[in-house]
């Protein structure tokens, strides 16, 4: 497979470019991404679903500089799907090959299955819960993927979108009880449920933003965010009768402004026919799917047991290392065991205890000054596949606080409740940090053994850095540290 892969999305609301860079077989990440609202579907409900004349325009410039942009990247292989509007569209031929001429591109029009199917790959990939349903929200269909245990069951495409539910109800004044009864005609033929489903496209996110705004949410990033379906469908459905100003105030930017009450109308109806009590956003979807069904083509289209492309993307750019990050991360997981009759710690925990070995010292590819704090920033911002917002922020307090006394000011008050007791957090970060010390040099052998409230650690080597700074180790109890 080429190393760096584009993929475009022409959508029935925004095209959009994603270009994608291998670091290793399974390690990849995002490179660079744009979109252009060329809103390709303007006017064609009113038409019998025919192409626009100035949208196409749109769209060929935008295209064409999509590919510029490709190229410009190096990228080997350009992949580039459509969706709802050009489908259906009468006219869609003519479209394609108006494009191709203009720009050299290959346009694949998939239809709503396998559309449907490309979002289940991803989110069946990319979060950190492996059983759900898909809603993803497009602007003239809704896909939705039946995932149980990471396995793709069952796949839907019904035809609303928040443009084509817009153009044919909002914008001609109808009763919104008309738009609604229409969307829930089109739910009704959703044959699966689920308590938990994974919001994918652009309205999903933008009402997510406005959610986060509203609680104050202390991480700034969609993808894994959490909603509570049963405690927001009423200010969702809210939405759906505000004026624009009300959306501004909201936080609603000017390019979502016409299509979000629409939106919120159809997320409104789908949880409410789904029985949703839990809504994970994906920041990943169509695009994402494109890219991987061509990554895992020969792997059924799902990463191997234990595999997470954000921890070897991560690994493989930044840790120099690899060997002392898994000497830590081996440490850390003694330590654990040995410790364990004092500390009492779920075992849940030596999840993020084990990452935050491996990746602790990764900071230091950018400065050996403030090294924590910038593998923090890392982990914080880019170990987001596969990991749960409150996963992330365990493990970059881990990493950031290493070798230092976890504060109980301002510093963490905001993230409080995603996080165990302050007392666990303590165990963890001095288990890390003498981890750490002990693997400053290429110590073999190291072996632990408790007694009482006195740990005795046993090595052939001398051991002499660790032992200078044991004494400057945050302690999360009074305990004895020995060496034999």
């Amino acid at each position: 497979m080429a190393k760096i892969t584009t993929v475009i999305d022409i959508g029935s609301n925004s095209v959009r470019l994603a270009i994608f860079k291998k670091t290793s077989q399974f390690g990849f990440y995002l490179l660079f991404e744009t979109k252009s609202r060329v809103r390709i579907s303007e006017g064609c409900y009113a038409f019998n679903g025919i192409l626009q004349e100035i949208p196409m325009q749109r769209a060929v410039k935008a295209l064409s500089e999509f590919k510029e942009i490709a190229l410009k990247y190096k990228s080997k292989k350009i992949l580039c799907v459509a969706t709802s509007a050009v489908r259906d569209a009468p006219n869609r031929l003519e479209f394609v090959a108006r494009v191709k001429k203009a720009c050299g591109l290959q346009i694949k029009i998939i239809d709503g299955q396998k559309e449907a199917l490309y979002g289940g790959i991803a989110c069946a990939n990319l979060l950190h819960k492996n059983s759900g349903i898909t809603i993803d929200i497009g602007g003239g269909s809704t896909e939705c993927a039946l995932i149980e245990k990471g396995k793709i069951k069952d796949l839907i495409s019904l035809d609303v979108g928040t443009i084509r539910i817009k153009e044919m109800f909002l914008d001609k004044a109808l009763d919104v009880k008309l738009a609604k009864a229409f969307i829930q005609k089109e739910v009704s033929k959703l044959p699966f449920k689920h308590k938990n489903a994974f919001g994918v496209g652009g309205t999903i996110r933008a009402l997510s933003k406005i959610l986060m705004k509203r609680f104050c949410y202390p991480i700034d990033s969609l993808h894994g965010y959490e909603i509570d379906a049963h405690k927001n469908l009423a200010f969702i459905e809210k939405i759906v009768m505000l004026k624009e100003d009300q959306l501004r105030l909201l936080g609603v930017n000017e390019e979502r402004l016409d299509s979000i009450r629409s939106g919120a109308l159809i997320l409104s109806v789908v949880l409410e026919h789904l029985k949703t009590s839990l809504m994970i956003t994906s920041g990943v979807g169509v695009r994402e799917g494109v890219f991987l069904s061509d990554l895992l083509r020969h792997h059924y289209h799902k990463f191997p047991p234990n595999i997470n492309p954000s921890l070897i993307s991560l690994k493989d750019r930044f840790l120099p290392h690899e060997k002392h990050s898994q000497k830590v991360k081996k440490e850390c997981v003694k330590l654990f065991e040995a410790l364990s009759p004092l500390h009492k710690i779920d075992e849940k925990y030596l999840f993020h205890l084990k990452i935050a070995g491996e990746l602790a010292s990764m900071g230091k590819i950018l400065s050996v000054y403030l090294a924590h704090k910038h593998s923090a920033y890392f982990i914080l911002n880019a170990l987001s596949y596969g990991f749960s917002h409150q996963d992330r922020a365990i493990i970059c307090l881990l990493a950031q606080f290493s070798h230092k006394k976890i504060p109980k000011d301002n510093a963490i008050a905001h993230m409080s409740a995603m996080m165990p007791s302050l007392l666990t957090l303590q165990w963890l970060s001095f288990i890390l940090s003498l981890a750490e010390n002990l693997c400053l040099t290429d110590s073999h052998h190291l072996k632990y053994t408790l007694e009482k409230n006195k740990l005795v650690i046993h090595s052939n080597d001398a051991l002499y850095l660790a032992k200078e700074m044991l004494p400057k180790l945050i302690k999360p109890i009074p305990l004895t540290i020995e060496f034999a």
